[in-house]
């Protein structure tokens, strides 16, 4: 029974091989970020540090926004189904908290400096 199956084994240890060293990669090449650009509706309406703890209120206090730590996470919304505030922590370059119903997006970045951004690839 075990020849039956060897292929398959050796095709499902494979691919998860590979989707761990990508993750691993994806994970030990991304940087820290500096900043949380905060857009509504599309339009950015600030970007904070990462290295001040405060508490932002976006929309007009629909959404309240944290940095605490070097990280950034929503700690209330308004919104029915709460996604934006159980996304968790936010640091590194890229990654995003998103609350569709209020149309807010907080996205971490690097270095503001106006230089060449190497992280958006």
């Amino acid at each position: 029974m075990l020849k039956k199956y060897k292929r398959d084994i050796i095709v499902i240890l494979s691919l998860l091989a590979v989707s761990i060293v990508l993750l691993l990669l994806v994970f030990l090449l991304s940087k820290n970020g500096e900043f949380v650009k905060v857009s509504v509706n599309g339009v950015e309406s600030g970007v904070y540090s990462l290295a001040e703890d405060r508490e932002i209120s976006i929309n007009g206090g629909t959404n309240i926004l944290k940095i605490e730590g070097g990280k950034a996470f929503m700690i209330t919304a308004d919104c029915p189904d709460h996604t934006c505030v159980n996304t968790g922590k936010i640091s590194r370059v890229g990654q995003s908290i998103i609350c569709l119903p209020n149309k807010v997006t907080v996205t971490v970045i690097g270095n503001t400096d106006g230089g060449v951004d190497l992280e958006s690839r």
